[in-house]
């Protein structure tokens, strides 16, 4: 995918199944998606050049954004899946590192074929990602750095 290979450690204690620049890469999509405002004309009569293109920045539904970042996670490995719906989990819930396991087992027992709807639905999944990380000693300050 990005990068290092699965089992990246972060604190030397927590291996992950997804690779540390694909939480990044979904925070930073997630964070880009996130920053766009609601639809405020669902059907606009003008052209992009007539309302200067203002229908960019809005919350639509066949936004390329939330389908790349739909289709990334679609594409990982159950593990790695559940891996993500736990760190946000994690993040969501201001639980400890020495409860990864418990709700990694909750993630992995959730599991289904929505797992990327139901992520890219919750409200604030960047922060809840950053924070689940953050709570496993893990930081995207580098991959950050790299690439803005």
């Amino acid at each position: 995918m990005m990068g290092k290979a699965a089992n990246t450690t972060g604190d030397g204690e927590t291996e992950l199944e997804v690779p540390l620049e694909t939480v990044c890469f979904i925070i930073m999509k997630a964070r880009e998606f996130d920053a766009k405002d609601p639809v405020t004309e669902p059907s606009p009569a003008s052209n992009p050049s007539d309302d200067q293109s203002a229908a960019i920045l809005e919350d639509h539904d066949d936004d390329p954004v939330l389908e790349e970042l739909q289709s990334m996670i679609s594409d990982l490995s159950v593990d790695a899946q559940i891996d993500l719906v736990a760190l946000m989990w994690l993040g969501r819930d201001d639980q400890t590192a020495d409860e990864w396991q418990s709700v990694r087992q909750q993630a992995a027992d959730a599991h289904n074929e929505h797992t990327a709807d139901y992520l890219c639905g919750t409200p604030l999944l960047a922060d809840h990602l950053a924070d689940g990380l953050s709570t496993l000693g893990y930081s995207c300050v580098e991959f950050e750095r790299e690439h803005f």
